[in-house]
Parts: structure tokens; C-alpha cells; sequence
């Protein structure tokens, strides 16, 4: 089998088109101990989630992380599973269509979108290798994390590289690295978060909960906590929050490693003492519902807040397939493909 994959044939009549890869993190296949071992393998394989040294790191993770964590966190996935696969997966590929749909309805057959997915299925590799049968010529990424991190956007960036060095004829290739000030995603996060607070039929103290990174990682020039702190300004800035009415916080810690604070569990039990008895959690790092949205805050964080004496906390639903993140992300689009079209 030959090393490069071919181009599409010259002679065949396919017009040259523009392809958008849509990526997320990953999901296993299965709420099992095996699938979710399969991914975990994947995932904490990675130099750009786990930097350390392989010496160190290899032996760790595969004589006790991946023996014995896919037990607890398939029994976690297995609380969330949705019929259609788990919700990282469901929602993204209902996004991603969604996308599909908007981009095609103003550019017609000249643009054609995939989903890939950095671990698990379906594959970066894959995705890409059906845009190139479908004779895309360009080739714009657009990674589902609005605040660049090495160990998600930088991840993304490895894989297409790879998988774009199996092709022949590599296409024109942009990359978007991050969208946390961008005025539509900011609207459509501020627009999910009234809404539920319209639903639930009051307002309650906002806690803005991201995902996690080693503090290590900004020191060595890491821009992600500068990112999601611009991304909470602008928030809170534009549902017109008074200093008291919000906190910012990050979730999803691994390790003994010190991780970015103030950590959500601190700032749970600090929210508690000060009084407050009705809590908003909303996650804008996540484009997606997913694990650590359905399961680590609206059923883990729910339970520990409500222990501290607590009355309620509910989760904003992430921006998933929503027409305004939808409409967001086409017009991120639209304006990197510029000069393509």
C-alpha cells in the first residue's frame, strides 16, 4: 500500500471546493471498561496533555491509570449516555451539520464540512481523507475551543499535521486557533445563560467554571488563562453583572500537580460560607455538553454544593447545536476563508 494517498483523478469532473474540518476532543465508542480504556490510551498518551517524562509518565499510566480509571469513568459516561452516543459526539455532529447547512445555503456546493475528532472516532485522519476525495483544494480548521490551549487547539494542530503529511497533493491550509472575544460567541453565551435563568424563572449567583490546565503550562507560555479571563469580561459585561453577582473558576483537575485557581470545589464551599444558597454554573469552554459538563457539574458539583448546605445549582446548557453558536461559528468561517471564495 503506498505511503502517500492520491489525489483526486485530473480528469474527473469534481470542481475544486474549500473544506471545513470541524474538531472536538473525542469520545470512546462505548460507555464500556474497554472502549473507554481504548480512549484514555489515546487521550493521557498525548505529550500535549500529560508533558511529562515518559520514563515517568509510561509506566504510571499503564500499570495503574488505565487498569483501574476506565472503571469509574465508564460508570460516569454510562449516567450521561445519550441513545445516539454520548453527548460529545451527539451534539457535535448535530453542530457540525447545522454548520454544513448555513455554509452551503450562501456558498453553495463549493464548500463541504467534516467532523473529526482529535481522539476516537471518527478520526482526524479520516475526516480529512474524505475531504480530499471530495477534491477540497483548501482547507480551513476550526477547532470547537473558543480559548486556545496546548493540550486541545495545540493537540488539533499535531493531528492535522500528520494526517496532512499522507497526502500528495496537500491542500491550502489555514487553522483557527481560538475565538474568545468574538462578538457572536459572546452573544450566544450570554443569550444561553438568560435564557436559563428565564426558564428556571429566577436569577442566582453566576459561577463561569473552565476546564482546567497545570499552571505549569501558562508559565511556559500557555495563553489560555488570559483567554478564558477575557472570555468572562466580556460575559459578565454583557448580561451587566455587578462584581458580586459572578465568579470565575476552573474544574477538572488530574494529578498533584497545582492546577490554574481558584478551583471550582474551593470556590463552591467559599460561595457557601458567604451565604449564598442558589448557584448558576455555566462552562464556556466546552462548546459541547459532555462529561465534565453533564456529569462532573450538573451531577458531582450539584451534590457537593447542596452537602454544604446549599438549595441549587443548576448547569446552563452548553451552546451544543443552537442556532446563535451555529450562526457564530458560519460567520467564523466565512470571514477566515476570505480571498477562497
Amino acid at each position: 500500500m503506498p505511503y502517500y494517498r492520491a489525489a483526486a483523478p485530473a480528469a474527473a469532473p469534481t470542481p475544486e471546493r474549500i473544506g471545513v474540518l470541524i474538531v472536538n476532543l473525542g469520545t470512546p465508542d462505548a460507555p464500556s471498561y474497554f472502549a473507554v480504556q481504548r480512549y484514555l490510551r489515546e487521550f493521557l498518551g498525548d505529550r500535549r496533555v500529560i508533558d511529562t517524562s515518559r520514563l515517568l509518565w509510561l509506566p504510571l499510566l499503564y500499570g495503574v491509570v488505565l487498569p483501574f480509571r476506565p472503571l469509574r469513568t465508564a460508570r460516569k459516561y454510562r449516567k450521561v449516555w445519550m441513545p445516539g452516543g454520548s453527548p460529545l459526539a451527539v451534539y457535535s455532529h448535530a453542530l457540525a451539520a447545522k454548520i454544513s447547512r448555513l455554509l452551503q445555503d450562501c456558498l453553495g456546493d463549493r464548500v463541504r464540512v467534516a467532523l473529526g475528532m482529535t481522539y476516537g472516532n471518527p478520526s482526524i485522519a479520516g475526516a480529512i481523507n474524505s475531504l480530499a476525495e471530495q477534491n477540497v483544494t483548501k482547507l480551513l480548521v476550526l477547532p470547537l475551543y473558543p480559548q486556545y490551549c496546548s493540550s486541545t487547539t495545540g493537540s488539533v494542530f499535531d493531528r492535522v499535521s500528520r494526517a496532512l503529511q499522507r497526502l500528495r497533493c496537500v491542500p491550502e491550509t489555514r487553522f483557527v486557533n481560538g475565538y474568545c472575544g468574538d462578538a457572536g460567541y459572546i452573544d450566544a453565551m450570554a443569550a444561553r445563560i438568560r435564557q436559563h435563568w428565564t426558564d428556571i424563572g429566577e436569577r442566582s449567583h453566576l459561577l463561569l467554571s473552565y476546564h482546567g490546565i497545570p499552571a505549569a503550562y501558562v508559565k511556559q507560555g500557555d495563553p489560555y488563562q488570559a483567554q478564558t479571563e477575557a472570555t468572562t469580561r466580556l460575559v459578565v459585561s454583557r448580561l451587566g453583572l455587578a462584581a458580586d453577582d459572578w465568579s470565575h473558576c476552573y474544574q477538572s483537575r488530574f494529578g498533584s500537580v497545582v492546577w490554574l485557581q481558584p478551583y471550582t470545589e474551593d470556590t463552591l464551599r467559599g460561595l457557601a460560607r458567604r451565604g449564598l444558597r442558589k448557584l448558576t454554573v455555566a462552562s464556556p469552554s466546552f462548546a459541547v455538553d459532555c462529561l465534565e459538563t453533564l456529569e462532573e457539574v450538573a451531577i458531582g458539583y450539584r451534590d457537593k454544593f447542596l452537602d454544604l448546605g446549599g438549595e441549587r445549582l443548576s448547569l446552563v446548557a452548553a451552546l451544543n447545536d443552537d442556532d446563535l453558536h451555529a450562526e457564530a461559528l458560519t460567520a467564523i468561517v466565512k470571514s477566515r476563508i476570505q480571498g477562497w471564495v
